[in-house]
């Protein structure tokens, strides 16, 4: 069965040129010209991935976006201009997993979204002797195989991205990764973006574990290096 894709873009060239490319590589593509239809769309069909302008009529695709993630870990891949670097900055706040900047290649465009789809079908990394299923850390129980994360008996809701950066970590406690480390773990060899986009993630998930910057129970950023999660 294909997976499939919902491309949100008010623009018609860019909405026939995105589906041509992606059909051509085998999805099945929806498409939508606004955002309200958008968000309808993502919520009641529940594509594989949502590829979502930034710019769209009726509801912006920031809007679109955190309206996604409070019903749906769907992965995002927001497209902006290539000025807007503030667009791009929230959309990664708000939850997406990537971001395209226009104009774009449709190969660039297409290997990222084969790159977003590989990384959602496969489990959390277990580069590590760690064989655990379950680990459990000062009221945190991270369940692997369930991918279920519950602190002080009150589950989490994470996105994948967060899951599998949570996990990584997890299941090699004192091990410190650099964020260029987790961006091949998370994303993958063939991820475009930068490091900051590993920052983003980490301060949501850092902020669902109801982190004290002062004194982290988990997660430590290691100064210069990146981060690691604590000895158990």
């Amino acid at each position: 069965m294909p997976q499939r894709v919902l491309v949100v873009d008010d623009e018609t060239s860019i909405v026939e040129l995105v589906a041509y490319n992606l059909r051509r590589e085998g999805f099945e593509v929806m498409t939508e010209n606004d955002g309200q239809q958008g968000l309808k769309r993502a919520l009641a069909d529940k594509p594989d991935l949502v590829v979502l302008d930034v710019m769209l009529p009726g509801l912006s695709g920031l809007d679109v976006c955190r309206s996604i993630r409070h019903e749906s870990d769907i992965p995002v891949i927001m497209l902006t201009a290539r000025k807007d670097e503030l667009d791009r900055i929230l959309g990664l706040e708000l939850g997406a997993d990537d971001y395209v900047t226009k104009p774009f290649s449709p190969r660039e465009l297409v290997a990222r979204v084969k790159a977003i789809l590989r990384r959602t079908k496969r489990p959390a990394d277990k580069d590590t002797t760690e064989t655990e299923a379950v680990v459990e850390h000062h009221g945190l129980k991270i369940a692997f195989d369930k991918r279920e994360v519950v602190l002080d008996d009150s589950p989490l809701q994470l996105t994948f991205t967060e899951f599998e950066l949570l996990a990584i970590l997890a299941r090699n406690p004192g091990r410190a990764f650099t964020r260029d480390d987790l961006l091949v773990k998370v994303w993958g060899q063939d991820f475009f973006g930068d490091a900051r986009t590993v920052d983003v993630h980490i301060r949501h998930l850092r902020e669902k574990l109801r982190e004290d910057p002062q004194s982290p129970r988990f997660i430590e950023t290691v100064r210069g290096v990146g981060y690691r999660f604590k000895e158990l």
